[in-house]
């Protein structure tokens, strides 16, 4: 949401009210940083080991605070949090109008990834403008009923983040992570809660045995805070020479690690979209993506949580340099860095201040 943040901006027809829940404190605050963004409001929702609903009924009842007090002429929620859902869900109550960023994705299983798939779908039943990041996501929205005049294809906004640092940020490594010196970097995320216990555990497994096939290869693995996730890749993978667990770094550093990765394995959804626009190969470790069109168009992979899967797609794009090239070199379908470019050109048009819609992303 942050390049929309500072399109509305820069608009000059709107004022931008920036709400956070507080999750994940130390992870926003430094994208905030990173993008010169001062919320004007902090939920500070978050309690340790709290439950999903706590989440859920947390979060409603702070925006519903928050929004009967500023009543804004619409709300914008980005993705498929539960503050993504929570947020439309108030602004419902409160009948205010409501921007959907990032709508339509879908792997029509309410399951997966949950909740994810589902405070989507809810979202979308509420939205009353839906931003679509590709044709694709438009499809679904189609099929599900929503009239095509309120939907827009805009690209999605994290190629929009994407590029805003590779142009502006200079680029550093995390200092935990070690000088290549010439090998090949592994860089992993996971976190999906479908993933939690023994595929968790086979995933971390399938990376010790490629660590144990390829010696010029050096893992680093940004470890998610949360408990359940950490305890397993620290029992499979902590001691292993080459096997570098990091804590989550800020966005930009974030950002420059991808593009030192040779291959990037991760169960996370907007990866699937920043790997392509960096040409870097992607292998998905889930069994279903609502982001189908990397696949599609070559740069991603589905590989699951099969630990000899995994370990044979990967050792194939390590091994055969044509495997890898045909991967790296595919067009990102994600977007063209404009996607908060068309979003404010379409609430222009929404609110009676622009002639006509703006032109979608192809």
């Amino acid at each position: 949401m942050a390049p929309v943040v500072a399109a509305l901006r820069e608009s000059g027809d709107f004022r931008p009210l920036v709400v956070v829940s507080g999750q994940h404190r130390e992870l926003l605050d430094q994208v905030l940083s990173v993008f010169d963004i001062t919320p004007e409001h902090d939920l500070d929702i978050m309690q340790p080991e709290q439950s999903l609903a706590d989440i859920v009924t947390r979060a409603l009842a702070g925006l519903s605070t928050v929004l009967a007090e500023r009543r804004p002429a619409l709300v914008l929620v980005q993705g498929d949090a539960h503050t993504c859902f929570v947020g439309a869900l108030a602004a419902y109550y409160h009948q205010i109008p409501i921007g959907h960023v990032e709508a339509g994705l879908r792997t029509d299983d309410k399951y997966q990834p949950f909740p994810e798939e589902m405070n989507r779908r809810l979202t979308s039943v509420l939205a009353d403008l839906h931003f679509a990041p590709t044709v694709a996501a438009r499809r679904n929205l189609l099929r599900e009923g929503v009239a095509p005049a309120r939907i827009l294809v805009t690209g999605n906004t994290v190629i929009d983040a994407l590029q805003a640092v590779v142009r502006r940020v200079p680029a550093h490594l995390p200092a935990a992570v070690p000088p290549l010196d010439g090998r090949r970097m592994l860089l992993v995320t996971t976190h999906r809660r479908e993933n939690w216990g023994e595929p968790l555990r086979q995933i971390y497994l399938a990376l010790l045995d490629l660590l144990q096939r390829f010696a010029d290869v050096e893992l680093v693995f940004s470890v998610h805070p949360n408990p359940v996730v950490r305890r397993t890749v620290e029992d499979v993978l902590a001691g292993h020479p080459r096997a570098h667990l990091i804590e989550p770094p800020d966005y930009a550093p974030w950002v420059h690690l991808m593009q030192r990765a040779h291959l990037i394995l991760t169960d996370s959804g907007g990866i699937q979209e920043e790997a392509p626009a960096l040409g870097k190969p992607v292998l998905v470790l889930r069994r279903v993506t609502e982001r189908p069109e990397g696949v599609e168009a070559g740069t991603a992979r589905l590989v699951g949580t099969d630990r000899a899967r995994i370990v044979e797609e990967a050792a194939r794009l390590l091994s055969d340099p044509s495997a890898y090239e045909a991967m790296a070199r595919t067009r990102n379908p994600y977007g063209d860095g404009r996607a908060a470019e068309r979003i404010v050109a379409a609430l222009r048009y929404y609110f009676g201040r622009g002639a006509e819609p703006p032109a979608e992303f192809a």
